[in-house]
């Protein structure tokens, strides 16, 4: 099974002297993944002060809030075949160390104008890529019956994104515009030195010998790069769209106050991060395809149900904290069948297409709902789309991934 290569003999960490080594390196990559997208986060909660302070309009604001994003998704892609060539162990220190530098632009000099803004933002968009690292290198350190849980543990570190959420304003508030910038870049440039004195990676670990055009084309020509994709974009791209857009949709669905709404939000994104690892625990525990069809089934159950608009409480409540669970656990789920069939020397490769294609996915639904919104004056037919999208997923799954995953375990029979 090519999955089983990467990474196998590792399990135990005996070659690096210690049983508890692999969780140390995970420990280690989580906590860097959750620093790296604190940073990635820190201006989305600002956009509203932004708006006021420099007279932005609404499309100005989007943009700045929307550019990490898209260059921290894009990003992952040539992050993710470089992590390939040279390893977690090299590249988790240069990515966190990179992200101090817009960091540091910002909270010293970029927030006097749109334009230092922008270009600050997209630089911190570098933050958004330690994903590509992590998946990999985490990965290896794993055998395959534990992999899945190993990589949902560690994509738990998007909680991250909360610690910006939690934290940005009140310092703005409290002790000025550059205090949250310089935290992070304080903490960042600590995690980067004890990131490099702790980090290893596994022994046995395969370099990718291609040059990173050539591997970048053999990536795109594997089926499991563009079946991960679809499921990644529905299930993280639906996590992402409803940790933005949902207040704003309980405030004009269902006329809750603003801080009613964010602390609904606030308590979907907990379930969905904690969800995540489950979806890859099951996963080694029963395999990708049943938890994959699950929770899409799930989430396509909910989504019509959540379509027909009923009383938040209980049943739209009940509808919204279930999809939040099912869509942490198919991220999960996602990310433990790349790990089982992507091959050797590659997972880096497609992590960071299917990563980029979670973070893009993220943006389409709250464009889609503003739309159908503006014109109807409901959401029902949004997430009657979503429930048709996810019930496509749950083919897509009992079909062509399903024939994948028996084909990579063909070899070890």
């Amino acid at each position: 099974m090519a999955g089983e290569q990467f990474g196998s003999g590792t399990a135990g960490g005996s070659s690096a002297g210690s049983a508890r080594t692999p969780w140390m390196m995970l420990a280690c990559a989580t906590l860097g993944f959750a620093l790296n997208f604190w940073a990635w986060a820190l201006l989305s909660p600002l956009g509203p002060r932004y708006k006021e302070l420099l007279g932005l309009s609404p499309a100005q604001q989007a943009l700045l809030v929307a550019v990490p994003v898209i260059v921290g998704s894009l990003g992952r892609i040539p992050i993710g075949a470089l992590t390939d060539r040279f390893g977690g162990r090299v590249m988790f220190p240069l990515v966190s160390a990179a992200t101090i530098v817009p960091v540091l632009f910002l909270g010293l000099a970029g927030q006097s104008s749109l334009v230092a803004l922008l270009i600050g933002g997209f630089f911190l968009g570098i933050g958004g890529t330690a994903f590509a690292v992590g998946v990999p290198f985490v990965g290896a350190w794993f055998p395959p019956n534990r992999r899945g849980l190993a990589v949902g543990v560690f994509g738990a570190g998007m909680g991250g994104t909360a610690i910006s959420a939690l934290t940005t304003l009140p310092l703005t508030r409290a002790l000025g515009p550059a205090v949250p910038f310089l935290i992070n870049a304080a903490v960042l440039a600590l995690y980067a030195i004890v990131a490099w004195l702790v980090l290893r990676d596994a022994p046995g670990r395969t370099v990718a010998g291609q040059p990173l055009v050539a591997r970048m084309a053999a990536t795109l020509k594997l089926p499991v790069s563009w079946q991960a994709c679809v499921l990644y974009a529905v299930s993280f791209g639906g996590y992402v769209a409803f940790s933005v857009y949902l207040p704003a949709y309980l405030q004009a669905g269902y006329g809750l106050e603003q801080a009613d709404a964010a602390n609904r939000m606030a308590g979907f994104v907990l379930l969905a991060v904690l969800a995540r690892p489950a979806g890859g625990w099951l996963s080694d525990r029963v395999g990708p395809v049943p938890v994959l069809v699950g929770v899409f089934a799930v989430v396509a159950v909910m989504a019509a149900v959540q379509a027909l608009t009923p009383a938040l409480m209980p049943v739209g409540t009940i509808a919204f904290l279930t999809m939040a669970g099912a869509l942490g656990a198919g991220s999960g789920a996602t990310f433990a069948l790349v790990a089982q069939v992507t091959p050797v020397g590659q997972v880096g490769s497609v992590t960071g297409l299917v990563g980029a294609a979670g973070g893009l996915g993220g943006f389409v639904p709250p464009l889609v709902m503003g739309f159908i919104y503006g014109r109807l004056g409901s959401y029902g037919l949004g997430l009657a789309l979503l429930s048709v999208t996810a019930a496509g997923c749950v083919v897509l799954t009992m079909t062509a991934i399903r024939a994948l995953t028996i084909a990579a375990r063909a070899p070890a029979r």
